[in-house]
């Protein structure tokens, strides 16, 4: 049995198509990417397979039927869309307020997540007066903390400088090693291709071909 299973998904927004018949069968413990111009429906697949929007057809996360037998998939880490923590709070504040939801992890491996990610997990600067590359590594250092078995990154390497983008690799290759499925989008193949086991392009809501 297949970890991620679609079939026949589609999505309209006010009679426009945003998913259109979208078939996929993903394995365990493998990184997939998702390629295309903004607006090709990336994002929205994601949120389809997340369970944040209803589509027609069905979408099976590790046996269990979005919508029906869970409402989203169970041990999930997310970065999707405008991503944004508590202007307030610094990083350290800020995870463990995630954390507190699931009563997980404890302090220890919340700073484990920021020192990977190549933050300070004793800054005390609230997040607002992070720069747009360090919010983004603290965004995925939420995603990666509680070592979830299915991680979905959504555009990850914006703002994120050169040498974020190669540590960003890195902890897709550990996490994957770890034995997680890693699904990410991107609107640029050079970010994720050498990631990748397998990489699909979509367009217009469609998947058009994918490279393996």
């Amino acid at each position: 049995m297949n970890y991620i299973e679609l079939c026949d998904v589609s999505k309209e927004i006010h009679k426009k198509v945003i998913l259109k018949d979208i078939n996929l069968s993903l394995e365990k413990n493998k990184v997939y990417g998702f390629v295309g111009r903004n607006g090709c429906g990336k994002t929205m697949l994601f949120r389809a397979i997340c369970g944040l929007i209803n589509t027609t057809g069905s979408i099976t996360v590790n046996g269990k039927v979005i919508g029906k037998d869970i409402s989203s998939p169970e041990n999930l880490g997310l970065i999707i869309e405008n991503v944004g923590l508590w202007p307030d709070l610094n990083c350290m504040e800020s995870l463990t307020v995630l954390a507190n939801l699931n009563k997980k992890i404890g302090k220890a491996e919340i700073a484990s997540s920021i020192t990977k990610v190549g933050l300070d997990p004793n800054d005390k600067r609230p997040f607002r007066k992070y720069s747009l590359g360090m919010k983004q590594r603290l965004v995925i250092a939420q995603a990666i903390m509680e070592k979830p078995e299915l991680i979905i990154l959504d555009e990850p390497t914006n703002a994120l400088d050169e040498n974020g983008v190669s540590l960003l690799r890195e902890i897709v290759l550990d996490e994957k090693k770890r034995g997680a499925t890693i699904l990410i989008a991107s609107h640029n193949a050079e970010d994720i291709k050498l990631l990748c086991d397998e990489i699909f392009h979509m367009q217009d809501g469609c998947i058009v071909k994918a490279n393996q």
